[in-house]
């Protein structure tokens, strides 16, 4: 028997990366699945998104080790998409009571005026982040079982170093930091149902949001930034990958940890411990 199973988790960004590990971690151990994504480009984001083809690929993940999903298109910036891709899972599951507000991108990070940057990250990975929690929530609370809210936040969010202060950037600092915010206010809010929240703190991830050319790019351009001792993890590891994030969440997400909330945890190789 699975350490998850019986449960069902809503994931945001399941298409690929992180997400789609999620997905799988969490069906290994049982649970069924909601996934979502975006499943189109984002302008100001410089690297190719996940498409409905990789959406697909996560489900034949997930159906191949004989667990339950259901994926839909939605863009977590549009709260009818979000609200539709709840109420299926419902119709599929009756209930959610695992939330994985996981949906983020890595917006253009050169020099320069991009102002729209800002809000598309903003919008996405903290907006996005609440619409995320507010939709899965009044049922959660209704259902009177307690659940888990675990929140995709980075090592990003809580450190001040930053890439740069392009607004893309520097939204990515600022939304990284405000789901800390948002974690630590639903958990107070929260325990009163045994509703559990808590942020996740991973450094770099070998994902295509930072595993991609014109990311590479950036890191020759600027050395100064990419081979900073400051962007360098202790422990011997450039990047960590995908399911080291996913094996915390399962903890997170079972009853091993049912009197942990409101914290922030690392997945980041001793990055935050310098």
């Amino acid at each position: 028997m699975g350490r998850l199973e019986g449960k069902v988790a809503f994931i945001t960004g399941a298409a690929r990366g992180q997400g789609r590990s999620h997905a799988v971690r969490f069906a290994e151990e049982g649970a069924s699945i909601v996934a979502i994504d975006i499943c189109q480009q984002i302008p100001t984001v410089f690297y190719p998104m996940a498409t409905a083809d990789d959406l697909d690929e996560t489900v034949a993940l997930v159906e191949s080790l004989g667990a339950r999903i259901v994926a839909k298109v939605a863009d977590v910036r549009d709260r009818a998409a979000l609200q539709a891709a709840y109420a299926a899972g419902i119709r599929e599951f009756g209930h959610i009571d695992t939330v994985l507000p996981n949906a983020g991108i890595m917006p253009v990070i050169n020099e320069g005026e991009q102002r729209q940057a800002w809000f598309d990250v903003i919008d996405t990975m903290l907006t996005g982040v609440w619409q995320t929690v507010e939709v899965c929530l009044p049922a959660m609370i209704e259902r009177g079982q307690g659940g888990s809210i675990l929140i995709t936040s980075s090592a990003a969010g809580l450190s001040s170093i930053g890439l740069n202060t392009a607004p893309g950037t520097a939204a990515y600092s600022a939304a990284k930091h405000g789901v800390v915010g948002l974690m630590r206010l639903y958990a107070s809010q929260l325990a009163k149902h045994s509703i559990r929240v808590n942020t996740v703190h991973p450094t770099g991830v070998n994902t295509p949001m930072i595993v991609n050319e014109p990311y590479g790019a950036f890191c020759e351009e600027f050395p100064e930034i990419a081979g900073s001792p400051n962007y360098q993890n202790p422990m011997p590891v450039e990047l960590v990958e995908p399911v080291d994030v996913s094996n915390a969440l399962v903890y997170l997400a079972s009853d091993e940890a049912r009197y942990v909330t409101g914290v922030t945890f690392p997945v980041d190789a001793g990055y935050l411990n310098r």
